[in-house]
């Protein structure tokens, strides 16, 4: 096949790619590196099967014209990461949204299914776990730009919905806290990034509140595999589904667990949320997925438990910072 992958020198995008060009399909990305990496991409550069062009989606023409030669879009593109978001919301609403529009118009007008990376943040602040993808949403008021990522992303959401109504094909996955090699302490999982680097330069490692809010992460191999499910499952186009591990986690026993594996001798502290995302800042207690849908629909399984995940990321950090 032939795919578009925007943001596809991110995170998870640059290990989308790598999976797609394993298999044998022809890769376009766009990606203007405002948080992807060009070091994640470089040793795809001059493949025959690979063509990157750094550009944003905000470029209507060039958008549609790689829409034009694909078989299969995957819109990553986006600002990612809750600092990046309360630190700069209007970029953050507009790229997520217009870049959102931008993408699934061209989609649209090609005819060419499209994936939409959505989030966990979806559900907002809600106590009802877990989250199922049919779940009320809620959140905090419109002056807290904590919760502008969440409104932006349901937003795209409503827009591959609208597009699905007129009968084009998509599906819409919501990552749960995906962590793995080439993760970006600015981007998605921040909290491992932070941690493992802390860890391993002998930092404290530095719990924000009081370390019981929970989470589910998901190592980047479960990310990928449920990614591609939704691209590749007809049954799934018109859905949503969540793409993570239902077990949760601690923030806390998250930083004793990365202590023990990277042997650490760094003490963990306590910080209050102000002194890392400032005044106001609002954070959920737990956020735990139901995978029943996409297991059913997609034949999706997490396959990586956290402590292999784990070690597989810190080896991965200890060999990549040595550089």
């Amino acid at each position: 096949m032939k795919v578009l992958v925007t943001g596809g020198a991110g995170y998870i995008g640059s290990h989308l790619v790598e999976t797609l060009l394993t298999r044998g399909d022809e890769v376009f990305v766009i990606d203007n590196l405002s948080t992807g990496k060009i070091a994640n991409i470089q040793h795809q550069i001059g493949k025959p099967r690979f063509r990157f062009v750094n550009d944003t989606i905000l470029n209507e023409s060039l958008v549609d014209r790689l829409a034009a030669q694909v078989d299969l879009v995957y819109h990553l593109a986006a600002v990612v990461g809750v600092k990046y978001v309360v630190q700069d919301p209007l970029a953050a609403v507009y790229t997520n949204v217009r870049g959102t529009e931008v993408v699934l118009g061209a989609a649209f007008r090609h005819w060419k299914k499209a994936v939409l990376a959505s989030s966990s943040e979806i559900y907002g602040k809600s106590d009802k776990v877990p989250f199922h993808e049919e779940d009320d949403r809620v959140l905090g008021p419109t002056s807290i730009p904590r919760w502008s990522y969440s409104m932006a992303k349901a937003i795209d959401e409503l827009y591959a919905y609208a597009y699905h109504a007129k009968g084009l094909p998509v599906a819409i996955v919501r990552y749960f806290n995906s962590y793995g090699p080439r993760l970006d302490e600015r981007g998605y999982s921040s909290v491992v990034a932070n941690f493992i680097r802390q860890a391993l330069a002998g930092e404290p490692i530095t719990v924000h509140g009081d370390g019981s809010q929970t989470r589910c992460f998901t190592y980047m191999d479960d990310t990928v595999r449920g990614t591609l499910l939704a691209g590749e499952v007809k049954a799934g186009e018109g859905q949503a589904f969540n793409i993570g591990n239902n077990r949760e986690t601690s923030i806390l026993e998250l930083a004793k667990l990365i202590k023990r594996l990277t042997r650490s001798d760094s003490k963990i502290i306590l910080v209050p949320y102000e002194s890392y995302y400032g005044e106001g800042f609002e954070d959920t207690r737990r956020r735990v997925p139901s995978i029943e849908r996409a297991r059913k629909v997609l034949g999706f399984k997490p396959k990586v438990d956290l402590s292999e995940g784990l070690r597989r990321t810190i080896a991965w950090w200890r060999k990549d910072h040595r550089r």
